[in-house]
């Protein structure tokens, strides 16, 4: 295909939606440079803020101190972009293609209006008139969505949080305007690029691969093959698609004469390779070439890498104590426990994102997760993101975007809705690594929210609109209605309480992370869990002004950090900052008066949190499936749960997740009866070795040592250790797999403990 890029630098200008200007005459460069508007550069992709940052009309660096909250001013803005192209080669029949602008925006070209757009999640594509071979125009104008939105009332059965009204009729990523881990930057822009794209008169518009059937035993699967073409011969028995796909030394090969533009074949395979997640085997992908021929010559080809997997999720309305429930995946027949994490913006300016993603996406692998969920708040991820899941056995829990709220339900929203998601699956649906389409995030909750419990089934957005949109264009793939899902058994059961959920949300009180909330919590299935831990001094001090650095009480910045969108303790998300020092005083009875050990302290409890969320599962594998804690990274410098900050610099709890989930582990769980359990866990496939030993810190002594075959797919308890459980100290586990030596640790006694004891303890454990 053959593409002409238009990124690169463009001209902007802007005014304020009360402003008397007549926006409808604004179609052209000559009538906007005549129009007394303010101007700037700016770069495409991009976001308006950012060149207004870039030419010094807002600050330099928009994460310092409280300047995020600057770029409210311009929430009411008309944004122009625009600039001149030359197009030689390319003319009526081809097409202009946006894969982004945020949001609601009137593209005009040589003076004429080309289309519009209302969607910041979906690329937009439009046909071209002839073209100048010089001195072509491009006007982008980008309305404001905050007064857009008010054209769309939201009735009174609809419900948003505080800050998340505006968004519940627009098309645009929630955190936009205001949540608990992002700031308000209710933003425009054309965020992704821009080009002209080649279209040949006859041409694949469409391909589609899926998985009926794998043997993994015989080494044998049945793929299915969907094509769309687009043709003009009258007679298409001159046509003929061949499909080629090669891994390793596994191929295999079809060829079809063309009936109709659209056909569905299936392949077999008898030596294939399948894509298996991390920890499970091998994420083998196959290289396979679509081509169309017309009397055996060469009219258009693709090409994409497609991973042999089925996928099933096992999962009952209700679950109890004694277990009698399930949520769980299988893969290729083999039940498959998820360690991962939730994947949120990584910037709060999406135009930014994948310049982000080479630096973060490693982490994903080298903290080992094997799966990864993508939170309804958020935009749809960058290529680069479902490419490298799909090259490194990242499973894919995609949300579609709705978060936190009741959405609207009248025929509008739902028709925006289905193209919407019409236009994503098609785009994603050849990933082996997405498991599982999800409809939203916590909106079965929602309903709860606005006053009484009402039910959420009555949803037609997740009950018909998603699921009818999944099985056109992407049947043989797993669907739920929301995270957390509660369906119509769970609802009449507990007027939509989670706790009897087998798939949980597990945030409870945010006390202590061993509370009873945290032990006694039975859920098969947490997709979210997370605990606060504070960024080190030196990140604090790349976005807190010195002068309030510290103390973190009353503190302005802390509160912007948090993330308040107006600063002050009105906002309900000023509970943040108190929240992790309580934290802190829940493990060491105190909180340091100095940023240091403040810091330190903090991320100390974090790290253990997470510890012992995350083993807490895994040593109760298969009574419970899978864990997806919150979360990697932030998306803009603040004070959050993530165990990396924006910046980079990786807190205390990255490591020790890091060691909680290594494939083969050996753990402790809470001690019953004055005995310490110790168990092992293996999510290999296969059987596994290791030779260990158990030793007390504090005194020096083994507690245990030898050799243990682990089950495949398996967690067993080892031992019970005596002597130990009661008295404040720490526990080194060290064990040899496969040649390398592995270590972890348990924390024994009751709190509190002395920061200085527990440092202590970490410098012998050599952490």
């Amino acid at each position: 295909m053959n593409t002409f890029s238009l990124d690169g630098c463009w001209r902007m200008a802007w005014a304020k939606h009360d402003v008397p200007i007549k926006c409808d005459v604004l179609t052209s460069i000559a009538a906007i440079e005549t129009a007394e508007l303010c101007t700037v550069e700016a770069k495409v992709p991009g976001n308006a803020e950012l060149s207004l940052s870039e030419a010094d009309i807002l600050p330099y660096d928009l994460f310092f101190g409280d300047n995020i909250l600057l770029v409210q001013a311009y929430e009411d803005c008309h944004f122009w972009y625009y600039r001149s192209f030359d197009a030689v080669g390319f003319g009526a029949g081809d097409a202009i293609r946006f894969e982004g602008i945020d949001t609601i925006a009137e593209i005009y070209l040589n003076g004429e209006l080309l289309g519009k757009t209302e969607n910041m999640f979906i690329p937009h594509e439009f046909s071209l008139p002839a073209l100048r071979e010089k001195g072509n125009e491009l006007v982008v104008h980008i309305l404001p969505v905050c007064i857009e939105a008010r054209k769309y009332p939201v009735d009174a059965g609809s419900f948003a949080q505080r800050y998340n009204y505006d968004s519940l009729q627009i098309r645009k990523a929630g955190h936009c305007f205001g949540w608990d881990i992002m700031p308000r930057v209710v933003s425009a822009g054309i965020w992704r690029p821009v080009m002209l794209v080649e279209k040949k008169e006859e041409r694949i518009e469409e391909i589609y691969f899926y998985t009926l059937r794998t043997d993994c035993t015989a080494g044998s699967a049945v793929i299915g093959f969907y094509h769309n073409l687009v043709l003009t011969g009258g007679n298409l028995k001159d046509y003929q698609i061949r499909v080629e796909g090669v891994c390793g030394e596994s191929s295999f090969s079809s060829e079809q004469d063309i009936w109709h533009t659209c056909g569905r074949y299936p392949i077999s395979i008898d030596d294939a390779k399948f894509w298996w997640p991390r920890s499970m085997g091998d994420a083998n992908l196959y290289n396979i070439k679509v081509t169309l021929l017309r009397c055996g010559e060469v009219i258009d080809t693709k090409q994409l890498r497609f991973g042999i997997r089925t996928v099933r999720l096992e999962r009952t309305s209700l679950t109890d104590r004694e277990g009698n429930g399930q949520f769980r995946f299988h893969v290729n027949g083999q039940p498959f426990f998820v360690k991962g994490t939730n994947w949120v913006p990584v910037d709060a300016f999406h135009s930014r994102d994948r310049e982000r993603l080479p630096q973060i996406l490693p982490m994903l692998t080298d903290i080992g997760c094997n799966a990864v969920r993508c939170w309804g708040g958020n935009v749809y991820e960058d290529d680069l993101f479902y490419d490298f899941c799909d090259e490194n056995g990242i499973a894919v829990w995609q949300d579609f975007a709705m978060g936190c709220g009741v959405y609207p339900q009248d025929e509008r929203f739902q028709k925006q809705l289905s193209d919407e998601a019409g236009v994503i699956i098609r785009q994603l649906r050849n990933h082996p690594s997405i498991i599982l389409w999800a409809g939203d995030n916590e909106c079965d909750l929602a309903y709860s929210w606005g006053g009484a419990m009402r039910d959420p089934n009555k949803n037609v957005l997740t009950r018909r609109v998603l699921p009818e949109a999944v099985e056109r264009h992407d049947p043989y793939r797993e669907y739920l209605p929301s995270s957390p899902y509660i369906d119509q058994t769970a609802y009449d059961s507990s007027s939509g309480s989670q706790d009897a959920l087998p798939e949980q949300h597990c945030w409870g009180p945010r006390d202590y992370y061993k509370s009873a909330y945290y032990k006694d919590n039975f859920a098969h299935f947490a997709s979210e869990m997370g605990y606060h831990g504070c960024n080190s001094p030196r990140s604090i001090k790349k976005f807190i002004s010195p002068d309030s650095l510290w103390p973190w009480q009353d503190n302005r910045e802390w509160l912007v950090h948090a993330a308040t969108p107006d600063g002050s303790m009105k906002s309900p998300y000023a509970y943040r900052i108190r929240l992790m020092s309580n934290q802190v005083r829940d493990l060491f009875g105190e909180e340091p008066d100095n940023l240091e050990d403040y810091a330190a302290a903090s991320q100390i409890v974090q790290a253990e949190a997470f510890k012992f969320f995350i083993e807490r599962f895994r040593y109760a594998k298969w009574r419970r499936s899978g864990i997806i804690w919150w979360n990697l990274i932030d998306g803009w410098p603040q004070f959050s749960d993530a165990v990396v900050d924006y910046y980079g610099d990786r807190k205390l709890a990255y490591s020790y997740i890091k060691r909680a989930q290594t494939d083969v582990c050996m753990m402790c769980a809470e001690p019953s009866d004055g005995m310490l359990p110790l168990h092992a866990v293996n999510d290999r496939l296969t059987d596994e070795d290791i030779s260990y030993t158990v030793t007390d810190l504090v005194s020096g002594e083994c507690l245990r040592e030898g050799n243990l075959c682990i089950p495949a797919n398996s967690a067993i308890k080892v031992a019970d250790l005596g002597g130990v459980a009661d008295k404040q100290g720490m526990i080194l586990m060290e064990w040899n797999w496969r040649g390398e030596t592995y270590r972890n640790h348990f924390l024994t006694g009751a709190r509190p403990y002395a920061l200085e004891f527990y440092r202590e303890l970490m410098e012998k454990a050599g952490f």
